[in-house]
């Protein structure tokens, strides 16, 4: 077992719960009315804005847990298919959160959550094929 790995995949794992937890106390608290995502925008913002911002502040959060499921995987010795196939499931569900992320936050309006899926989709038929 790679220890170093196994630390630096738990502390990854650690630093994005804290990341979205910290921001949704100390940021989008104060900027949300109710429901998930943050409305109240302070000049010069707009509501789309902070909808924006909060969908980007947390997909930082999905893709650090995602490397964070990486390195406690590359800790454990294991055989280079089940490998792939655990990376490759980490990337879909990744980008499949992230999606969700800009789609639920801008309510379909910034064109990334379509990316996104889209990322997640391909990766999803190549790791079938």
């Amino acid at each position: 077992m790679q220890t170093y790995m196994l630390i630096a995949g738990m502390l990854l794992l650690i630093i994005g719960a804290v990341h979205s937890v910290g921001g949704g106390i100390l940021i989008f608290r104060h900027l949300r009315t109710s429901g998930l995502a943050p409305t109240i925008a302070p000049p010069p913002l707009k509501e789309r804005n902070i909808r924006n911002l909060w969908a980007t502040w947390h997909i930082v959060t999905v893709l650090g847990w995602a490397f964070g499921f990486v390195l406690l995987r590359l800790s454990r010795p294991t055989d280079e298919q089940t490998l792939r196939m655990l990376l490759e499931i980490i990337t879909v569900i990744a980008f499949f959160a992230s999606s969700l992320l800009v789609l639920i936050g801008t309510k379909g309006r910034h064109p990334g959550w379509i990316g996104l899926l889209g990322v997640a989709a391909l990766a999803w038929v190549a790791s079938a094929a």
